[in-house]
């Protein structure tokens, strides 16, 4: 496996799926009983943004100098702050598995899967740090294929879980079916779990074909959300960010629609740009 998420770290992919990734975490802990986080492809948990790439330039860059209004967009910058501020770095950026541990309550617990060893061992340093921080926190790394420890997590004790699955893609097609693989086997074993589960935008067809083969696979509700820069059937590298969230917390598809737009705004490099959240499956 060549892919390395830190030549991608910061790019508008990453802040449509982070703020995401902390809209649901903030529905979960509407509830007092805890839950399971489990981050299938962790990567190394935080990356160092002194240099730039232009992808983090038109990213985080650009976010970084807006003053957001949407609640969720404003809660996403305060998390920056504070994990920056820890860090002594405002270069500082995190993923997934230090924006969810990060937010975590001491009846929660985080569960952070990365198969390269350069990249499971820095993820461990990353969640011991913090886990020094904060005292009582339950996390985890493993090394390991997070598609398999995935089958095994699952149902887990708490009875409340968000799987958050983010593949490099590297052979899309492969990946896009064993995704989807993946949380039908994990809806089976436990079918009131939230699945978030990231897919690059590159051609609309790809995409189109993606949703139809979900729904003839996971019966279960799914709300897709989409941010695009560029024509989506353009052959730029990446043209949008898509996620596929899978019993999506109440209220997230009404709120969505409010900051992804205000997002969608901020990272705009021309008219090409848009956003979309639409149910793609409400049975039950």
């Amino acid at each position: 496996m060549k892919y390395r998420h830190s030549y991608h770290a910061g790019n508008f992919a990453d802040l449509h799926k982070h703020v995401t990734l902390l809209a649901l975490l903030t529905a979960l802990k509407k509830k007092d009983k805890g839950f399971l986080y489990f981050d299938t492809h962790a990567g190394r948990g935080g990356y160092q943004l002194a240099q730039q790439t232009p992808e983090a330039a038109a990213g985080i860059g650009r976010f970084d100098r807006a003053e957001p209004e949407a609640a969720e967009l404003r809660a996403y910058a305060a998390l920056l702050g504070r994990l920056r501020a820890a860090r002594g770095n405002r270069h500082f950026y995190p993923g997934s598995p230090l924006i969810a541990a990060s937010e975590l309550r001491p009846q929660d617990r985080a569960v952070c899967v990365e198969l390269q060893g350069s990249e499971a061992h820095a993820l461990e340093g990353e969640l011991a740090k913090l886990g020094a921080a904060h005292p009582g926190a339950r996390l985890r790394a493993e090394r390991a294929d997070g598609f398999a420890l995935l089958r095994a997590a699952l149902p887990p004790p708490e009875r409340r879980a968000l799987v958050f699955i983010d593949p490099p893609y590297e052979e899309a097609r492969g990946e896009f079916a064993r995704v989807a693989a993946a949380v039908a086997d994990g809806l089976e074993r436990f079918a009131t779990g939230v699945f978030a589960a990231w897919y690059p935008i590159k051609e609309q067809r790809v995409a189109a074909a993606w949703h139809a083969d979900w729904l003839r696979h996971i019966a279960a509700p799914t709300l897709a959300s989409e941010l695009w820069l560029y024509p989506r059937d353009s052959r730029v590298a990446l043209n949008g960010s898509g996620l596929l969230i899978v019993n999506p917390p109440w209220q997230i598809e009404q709120r969505m629609r409010t900051w992804l737009a205000e997002l969608g705004a901020c990272l705009s490099v021309g008219s090409s740009g848009g956003t979309q959240v639409r149910m793609l499956s409400q049975s039950r």
